[in-house]
């Protein structure tokens, strides 16, 4: 009997756009899902000094919103300081509350909106700071101010565009899929996508506000999961192979 000559399919390369340490993390679930993760970060991260002496002169009844893991990593670089109660987007943010030291952590429903519904029905008056990236995606403290609640945000960290090297750009869009965690990134990819021949790669996003910037490109097709949760996220993108 003659041994089949054909050769098994290489498992499809997922491009991961976002910023480190995520993408690493990101990366080693995109393997275990039996993909071929590719991490070229399209942001990345810088802290913001000047918060210090903010994040220091809270009070202890001040509450901080966390709307993403950065947050957390950037004020836990800022201040030694783990006293105040931290509400979070998510499981995984309210995880890196948790390894960063802060022992009074609750996870929100998941997204933004969903973070601002649990902080409006949290019992207490006390101000609610959102520890936020210079340019946050949503508008945590717009929704609870409008609703009776003392909040405002502090910056903590900045996100930039970062450029792969050419080469490794090259090689991350002929990618079979993109994954983007962020409008911001979403709309760089835009902008490295829109001159290109279609049909793209796939782009499979955290959310639909992540695939809105690329709305108008020539695709092979964009899709994001029922919640905004990573591990939903994974799931989807495996389905599509």
């Amino acid at each position: 009997m003659l041994a089949s000559s054909m050769s098994p399919a290489a498992a499809p390369r997922v491009w991961i756009t976002r910023a480190e340490p995520g993408a690493s993390a990101t990366a080693r679930r995109v393997a275990a899902a039996g993909l071929v993760p590719l991490v070229a970060p399209l942001l990345e991260t810088a802290d913001l000094p000047g918060a210090a002496a903010a994040l220091e002169a809270l009070p202890p009844s001040t509450v901080l919103a966390f709307t993403s893991a950065n947050g957390v990593r950037a004020l836990a670089r800022l201040t030694p300081r783990r006293d105040l109660k931290a509400w979070c987007v998510g499981a995984a943010t309210a995880g890196a509350a948790r390894l960063a030291g802060f022992v009074d952590v609750v996870a929100g429903g998941g997204d933004v909106e969903a973070l601002a519904r649990d902080l409006l029905a949290a019992p207490g008056a006390a101000e609610i700071v959102h520890a936020s990236a210079l340019e946050p995606a949503g508008d945590l403290v717009g929704r609870l101010t409008a609703a009776g609640r003392p909040a405002r945000r502090l910056a903590v960290y900045a996100a930039r565009e970062a450029r792969p090297a050419p080469a490794r750009l090259q090689e991350a869009l002929g990618s079979e899929s993109i994954l983007v965690h962020s409008p911001r990134a979403a709309r760089i990819l835009a902008g490295l996508l829109g001159g290109r021949p279609g049909p793209g790669p796939r782009v499979v996003g955290l959310s639909p506000a992540c695939l809105a910037p690329l709305a108008s490109l020539n695709l092979a097709g964009m899709a994001a999961p029922a919640s905004p949760l990573e591990s939903d996220l994974i799931n989807l993108l495996a389905s599509l192979r």
